[in-house]
């Protein structure tokens, strides 16, 4: 329940705030670009914050012999305004230092200035701004809204960071890029937000002014002032130089960021002092945070979030019309049907398959009902219960399922009534069906429940699975349900076009092969990322990790008797396209910042390692540590590319492990005899990468964790955690 509640309250504030957001994002990219901009070319000049106030009058007096006013902006640009030795009016940028004139101001063009009065008060004055306002409250709280539901897919903040199930690119893209751009737009909601209630006059400022005596002391020079001495450069907002010199009630002015001192011109005693109050202050500071004025790394940062928010907007919108897209028309009441369908789904593809079997039995006159599983309640007239069900995170429940299980308890049904569960999910998980398989048990444990037919499951959205239960189902109740893989198919959209370059041969003594795809336009790959391919041209999809390399995408693959994805490959002739879509994986990309790797790999898993090492350009120390069933042709070929790739420098080892020949070895063996290196390369911030099977991944982590415990004293969590151990295996 209490997923459900912040999923809607996050979709409701979106629907709310949907088009100001759009707004303000897309100005905001347009300004942080300006903020960008405004520092090239740059008149910062080095160690501004150890030139003080009083040697940097003296120097330019030296070539400005009448000054007005001095400025340092948010970029810490030094302006002036002054006369020089000719009679000639001087505005512009200046070396501090000597006094160089460095280039005139740089003024806004009309169209920043204009976007930037829509991006503050949408041409609407005060209205505007309290728009404005209300929209970045709101922001903050659909990220807020946002983060908890992360938190509560991931199963906790431990596993923040932890890999995102693949549903689809829209729901994949909103979870990763918001957990990458959650800060940068908290910080933006939260400081436009107080922005806002600034400028609205929610908070006062009241300045703090403190006026001193006037003493009367010897005359110094400016360069005596202690004062001007104190104050350094890069603190100052401005500075009013006296009008007329040598006048006693003439003033130096100066502006600090965080009060203003009226400074005696003939001896640099401190006349009046204006402190500024905290609402100030932070004003200031949130503006600075706000635009990225100050920093044009920060700027870039403001610009892609914003940029991304339009991206959150449009995903979002994807994400729920394909929840909601799936139209259920029920006929019948709670307490009149006979036949319920109960439905546990995150993004909507059981929903889908659900109803379909609902609209049929309506059809055929059945009293059908169909509900999401924390819909349950007495069904007095019940016959049959039907649960279809995904898992969620780490084999829970999905959202609208999070209540069935109290529920369950708290309404025992009147009669006797046949049940029957299918579970949904893939196998490339470790929980496959398991909250299925957990629904399964505990009606199995009611007095009032019957299983009609033992637990079945669909992996992968497996149309032929689903019919194989419709008929089994069919056979039991004697009520007729279509069998034709179309009625419950769905088209896949956002393929691609890759033609088939190179394709090797099986063998007895090898049943592994490497295909060469080239993409027929541009696209973004890297090593890491996965190829879905659609094998019958329906729903189902089998993934395979990349290896790119010279702009084509490598696979290594197992041919399997039968194989419904590794069967589809192996046919495909020279030149033939295929049409298949790439998802990007970046939480399994090489490491280009870590000081060494090790990559570890069983079979098929070589293949997206084998484009990370001709992507290691930086050369770092790379091992490569692989198992394999028998030594072969195929694997002499990887032992091949090691050698050209030590010599490159892009490879420092590789270590392979045989487990079918004589004294056959498994990679395990092998990192038990380096367990050395492995700790120590832990230990000095270096990253491990898994690819292959579950069983490997498990058995390695296992072994790490023994060998970490025993040497660092840190479990494996820490490292994973640091990010420091990714993987990627099935």
């Amino acid at each position: 329940m209490l997923v459900s509640v912040w999923r809607y309250a996050h979709l409701a504030l979106a629907l709310i705030s949907s088009i100001f957001l759009l707004l303000l994002s897309v100005t905001g990219v347009i300004l942080a670009i300006d903020a960008v901009n405004e520092k090239i070319p740059s008149y910062r000049i080095e160690h501004i914050d150890s030139l003080d106030l009083s040697q940097t009058i003296t120097g330019l007096r030296k070539v400005y012999p009448e000054i007005i006013e001095i400025s340092v902006d948010h970029n810490q640009f030094v302006r002036i305004d002054a006369i020089d030795a000719e009679g000639n009016t001087v505005k512009g940028y200046i070396d501090p230092q000597t006094g160089k004139y460095l280039g005139a101001d740089k003024n806004k063009t009309q169209f920043v200035q204009w976007v930037t009065a829509l991006h503050r008060s949408l041409f609407l004055k005060v209205t505007g701004r309290i728009i404005i306002g209300v929209a970045s409250f709101l922001l903050f709280l659909i990220t807020i809204s946002g983060l908890v539901l992360i938190i509560k897919r991931q199963q906790g903040i431990r596993h923040f960071f932890a890999k995102i199930n693949r549903d689809f690119f829209a729901q994949y893209f909103h979870v990763v890029s918001g957990r990458l751009f959650l800060i940068p737009i908290l910080i933006l909601a939260l400081t436009g937000t107080y922005l806002f209630m600034v400028r609205i006059e929610l908070f006062k400022k009241t300045n703090q002014i403190v006026e001193y005596p006037v003493t009367e002391t010897e005359e110094l020079a400016v360069a005596d002032f202690p004062t001007f001495k104190k104050t350094k450069l890069n603190d100052i907002v401005k500075v009013e130089f006296p009008f007329m010199e040598g006048d006693p009630d003439e003033y130096y002015v100066l502006k600090l960021k965080d009060r203003e001192l009226t400074v005696n011109q003939l001896n640099g005693v401190i006349q009046k002092e204006v402190k500024y109050p905290f609402t100030a202050l932070a004003e200031q500071f949130s503006l600075d945070l706000h635009t990225g004025r100050t920093n044009m790394i920060w700027a870039i940062i403001l610009g892609l979030a914003s940029l991304n928010i339009v991206f959150f907007i449009y995903t979002g919108f994807v994400i729920t019309f394909k929840r909601t897209r799936t139209k259920v028309k029920n006929k019948y009441k709670a307490a009149d049907a006979e036949i319920i369908i109960l439905v546990g789904t995150e993004n909507g593809s059981t929903l889908f398959f659900a109803n379909q079997i609902h609209k049929q039995l309506l059809a055929d006159g059945q009293k059908s009902l169909l509900l999401g599983m924390n819909q349950y309640q007495s069904f007095p007239q019940a016959k049959h219960l039907l649960l279809f069900t995904s898992t969620y995170g780490l084999g829970t429940a999905p959202s609208n399922a999070t209540q069935f299980e109290r529920k369950l308890l708290d309404f025992p049904q009147a009669q006797p009534v046949n049940f029957s569960v299918l579970g949904f999910g893939s196998k490339a998980y470790p929980d496959f069906c398991a909250y299925a398989d957990l629904v399964d048990t505990l009606l199995a444990k009611q007095a009032w429940a019957s299983r009609l037919i033992d637990l079945h499951t669909v992996n992968d959205k497996c149309v032929d699975e689903l019919i194989s239960w419709i008929h089994r189902w069919s056979e039991q109740t004697n009520i007729a349900l279509a069998s034709a893989p179309a009625i419950y198919s769905f088209s896949v959209v956002g393929l691609k076009k890759f033609k088939v370059v190179a394709k090797s041969d099986v063998s007895e003594n090898n049943s592994t092969f490497t295909l060469l795809l080239k993409p027929l336009r541009k696209m973004k790959v890297q090593s890491g990322d996965l190829l879905a391919i659609y094998p019958a041209q329906d729903q189902r999809e089998r993934f395979y990790s990349i290896g790119w390399k010279d702009g084509m995408i490598q696979l290594v693959v197992k041919l399997f008797p039968e194989g419904f994805g590794s069967g589809f490959l192996y046919q495909l002739k020279h030149n033939q396209i295929l049409e298949a879509r790439v998802m990007a994986n970046p939480s399994f990309h090489f490491p280009t910042k870590a000081n060494a790797v090790a990559l570890i790999a069983n079979g098929t898993g070589i293949a997206p390692f084998l484009g990370m090492i001709t992507e290691n350009k930086t050369k770092i120390p790379v091992r490569l540590y692989a198992g394999f069933r028998k030594n072969n042709e195929i694997t002499a070929q990887y032992l091949q590319f090691a050698d050209e790739q030590k010599e490159l420098g892009q490879l420092k080892d590789v270590q392979l492990a045989f487990s079918r020949e004589q004294n056959g070895q498994y990679v395990m063996d092998l990192i038990r005899r380096d367990e050395n290196y492995f700790a120590e390369l832990l230990e000095q911030n270096g990253c491990i990468l898994l690819c292959g099977s579950l069983r490997m991944q498990h058995d390695v982590e296992a072994a790490l964790n023994k060998l970490l415990l025993a040497r660092t004293g840190k479990s494996i969590a820490v490292y994973k955690e640091n990010g420091q151990i990714l993987t990627d295996c099935y």
